[in-house]
């Protein structure tokens, strides 16, 4: 593996598609539901959320080979009211149920202007982003909340982790410009992140982790010494608490000591709670103005002031909207550690290889 952590290769968006869904048919889903995650989990790789695209398919197959995953769940509403529903996901992937979950929610908020819907039996439904942009192709805003599928952070002063990355999302819809969409974890860096750093080879930065001792852990193959830091320090702690009661404990999902640990046990139901808000601008005065008003904020602050050997002001969003405009080109960079674990996991399945690219010349 290169040590310099830079990708040798690059996959087609519609071949990993279609090579998630061969590998997750060939352990049993339904081509329809192999389909529906194989199209997210693509998604997730294309807009740059490389820890929880493709990378994330040798643990699903694995799991589900256990018996840790529903393959033929009966996703249903379990409590509902004019604005609001509750989905048990009866330990179904992640993707179907909370998929299920904004549907429900886009269509009650066409007629009570907002909605709530949380999940219960679920499972890792991949970034967050996936599913507050759901909304924006109905003129909706998507606000979503999760509790991860693993503890990998202490409360504030703690030793014992017992709360997870518990990520938060947002997106709300522009004109003429980019969406601007927010995806973050509750911790300085999301585990999955992690994950891809120790697949690309690469260092942590300091502040991602700390050890036992307190002491920076740079080393993502030791991430089990240690544990990550929360965002803005005691603040953030006390929002991953936060969210986890919404997705969580709201739901009847697990949370804290319950939360059971997806990368380490692959047979025991992880009970995953999400939670979804849409908001239709419709009922906000309507779509346009709102959408004009963004474009004009979004301008405002690209074109602001900068500080002295700053290039551009971002918004939340515009680096993975372009990066989902330059993988559909030139297709979406590969560890070479990964390719070779993807290169095993089709011959241990008996399906075809992914069809990669070579590594185009200079930047993406």
């Amino acid at each position: 593996m290169p040590s310099t952590g830079q990708s040798t290769l690059r996959a087609p968006g519609e071949s990993l598609r279609r090579f998630i869904a061969a590998a997750l048919r060939r352990v049993g889903l339904p081509e329809e539901d192999a389909a529906s995650v194989a199209r997210l989990m693509a998604d997730a790789d294309l807009q740059g959320s490389d820890g929880h695209g493709v990378i994330r398919l040798p643990q699903y197959v694995q799991r589900i080979e256990a018996g840790g995953i529903n393959i033929r769940p009966d996703i249903r509403v379990v409590e509902e009211r004019a604005a609001m529903a509750v989905v048990d996901g009866d330990n179904g992937m992640g993707h179907l149920v909370v998929s299920r979950a904004v549907q429900i929610a886009i269509e009650k908020a066409r007629s009570a202007g907002v909605a709530w819907v949380g999940t219960r039996a679920s499972n890792h439904a991949g970034p967050a982003s996936l599913y507050a942009r759901m909304p924006l192709a109905h003129d909706m805003i998507g606000l979503y909340f999760a509790v991860g599928n693993a503890n990998h952070m202490t409360p504030w002063g703690g030793m014992e982790m017992l709360l997870s990355t518990n990520p938060i999302a947002a997106g709300i819809p522009a004109g003429d410009e980019p969406a601007v969409v927010l995806d973050m974890a509750t911790t300085v860096a999301a585990y999955g992140k992690v994950k891809a750093k120790a697949k690309r080879g690469e260092p942590m930065p300091e502040g991602w982790m700390i050890d036992r001792d307190g002491r920076p852990l740079t080393d993502p193959k030791r991430a089990g010494e240690g544990f990550l830091l929360p965002i803005g320090g005691h603040k953030g702690y006390g929002l991953a608490l936060i969210v986890g009661l919404l997705a969580g404990t709201l739901n009847g999902a697990a949370m804290g000591r319950e939360l059971v640990d997806f990368n380490a046990d692959d047979r025991t139901p992880t009970n995953t709670g999400q939670a979804i808000l849409v908001i239709d601008l419709a009922a906000f005065g309507g779509a346009a103005p709102f959408k004009a008003a963004v474009d004009a904020l979004v301008r405002d602050i690209r074109q602001s002031e900068r500080l002295p050997g700053v290039e551009r002001i971002w918004l939340p969003g515009e680096q993975s909207h372009g990066k989902r405009e330059a993988y559909a080109r030139v297709g979406v960079p590969l560890p070479a550690a990964l390719a070779e674990d993807l290169d095993r996991l089709a011959e241990r399945l008996g399906i075809e290889p992914l069809e990669r690219l070579p590594e185009p010349p200079g930047p993406a």
